[in-house]
């Protein structure tokens, strides 16, 4: 690792617990923009006269520009500097925030949505590498576990917070929001992160980007294009063939490329595949479902953004008062046993929250909200040292991007693949099915993701192992 001269007081305490106020800052901003608009997502649709489909974009957009750069900007961080990387990550994100505030069709909203998806992916890619590269030893597993604490809070606040915008003043403010954070993240960083890069830093793998960046769009476009089409549409069935064919092509490329976006090897090691496991189903179960949660909360029981967000409280709320729990825990207790058993919990509140019928009130979802909460703020706190904690230095570029990708792949399929399962019980338009049908396409959702979620805390429980971390330096 390098460091520039003027990060010759890199490593005095002030500007390491800044470089943590800075990195949790831009953070709390990128995921409280996931549940804040999330609430937001029915007024957006009435008022910019979106279908189910472009509301399902306007997620997807973001995870999917996220999961498509996140690996390359993390190269590109260890190349050219994680903090030059993260300055500009920085400005692209709050550029694209403003430009999301000022959407007058949802076309535009959608395109804003995916370049606040390019800034967030350097942010991400660049956010836990320069934990891994400031902090060592114990400090380390503290500000890893303030990381996760800070993940649950804006997650927590992103529902009422969103509901008190959008109610209050409109659905733009939610998007407002994001730029005196992003300003003042901005001016502190600058002054304050030592500039560090990886030793011997790869080139930028474009082969292996552009197969994966295809193969995932692809992928998201047949299935939310399924739940409008069906499954036996033309193009649906050659967008997942042509899915299927890149990402195994994207597989094929990391084998003979020189310098491989993604070293095929942290696949050997059994911690790694097990945090990847979990990331992938803790986005593609829970936080994939929000969206559907949401959408019945305020056009099926008719609650206004704001009561929606209140309701929705009980499991964010609880989900930071667990993370900050889970936070300090992680520097003692075993990480597989906080992240299994919290996915696991999430599961069965997923499933819990099946039996829903046209006359069920939101109370039958307080018991797998309260469940679902808790599980997630078990697991956000030690999941990113499944990455970073268990490879060199030099790999942490990589490593916590390919963990991240993970996360919004699952969120971005999360997404597409239950839109799609809405649709086959709704005729393809929830908008104008019976209360019967939607009911039951819901129901269909709490089981398919809450099987995602058991399936992802039984492999994190037998894949991550506490002796894998004796890598880390």
């Amino acid at each position: 690792m390098t460091q520039n001269p003027s990060a010759a007081t890199g490593d005095a305490p002030a500007r390491r617990w800044w470089t943590l106020g800075v990195v949790c800052a831009a953070t709390f901003m990128l995921l409280l923009d996931v549940t804040i608009v999330v609430v937001a997502l029915p007024d957006i649709q009435r008022h910019l006269d979106a279908t189910l489909g472009q509301v399902q974009w306007v997620t997807d957009a973001y995870a999917l520009s996220l999961a498509a750069l996140l690996l390359t900007a993390g190269v590109l961080a260890d190349r050219f500097g994680r903090r030059l990387l993260f300055l500009i990550g920085l400005a692209i994100f709050t550029a694209g925030s403003v430009l999301c505030a000022a959407a007058q069709d949802p076309v535009m909203l959608i395109v804003s949505r995916a370049a606040q998806g390019v800034g967030g992916a350097v942010l991400f890619s660049t956010a836990l590498a320069i934990l891994a590269a400031t902090f060592h030893g114990r400090e380390r597993s503290i500000a890893f576990g303030i990381w996760g604490a800070i993940t649950g809070v804006s997650t927590a606040l992103g529902p009422i917070l969103g509901g008190l915008l959008t109610s209050g003043v409109n659905w733009r403010a939610v998007f407002w929001v994001n730029l005196p954070i992003g300003v003042v993240a901005f001016v502190v960083a600058r002054r304050q992160l030592a500039e560090t890069r990886a030793p011997h830093a790869r080139r930028p793998d474009w082969w292996g980007f552009a197969t994966l960046t295809t193969g995932l769009v692809s992928l998201v476009y047949g299935l939310i294009r399924a739940s409008e089409e069906g499954w036996g549409d033309s193009l649906v069935i050659a967008c997942l063939a042509a899915a299927a064919v890149l990402i195994v092509s994207f597989g094929l490329v990391e084998r003979i490329v020189p310098h491989p976006m993604f070293d095929l090897g942290l696949l050997r090691i059994p911690t790694f595949v097990g945090g990847s496991v979990a990331a992938f189903a803790m986005n593609g179960s829970l936080f994939a479902m929000l969206i559907y949660l949401t959408i019945y909360l305020q056009n099926a029981l008719g609650y206004s953004a704001l009561q929606a967000g209140v309701r929705l409280l009980l499991m964010s709320g609880l989900a930071m008062v667990a993370a900050t729990i889970a936070g300090r825990a992680s520097a003692h207790v075993p990480v597989r046993l906080l992240v299994g058993p919290g996915l696991l919990l999430v599961g069965v509140g997923l499933l819990t929250m099946s039996g829903l019928g046209t006359d069920s009130s939101w109370t039958h979802l307080a018991p797998g909200l309260v469940l679902g909460g808790i599980g997630t703020g078990m697991v956000n706190p030690p999941l990113a040292s499944t990455a970073v904690g268990v490879v060199h230095h030099h790999q942490a570029g990589m490593a916590s991007g390919a963990n991240t990708t993970f996360r919004q792949v699952g969120i971005a399929v999360g997404v597409a693949a239950y839109g799609s399962i809405l649709g086959s019980s709704t005729g393809h338009d929830p908008a104008t099915a019976s209360p019967e049908a939607f009911v039951d396409g819901l129901n269909r959702l709490f089981v398919a993701s809450g099987s995602v979620a058991l399936v992802g805390g039984l492999a994190a429980l037998a894949l991550i192992r506490q002796r894998d971390f004796a890598t880390q330096h």
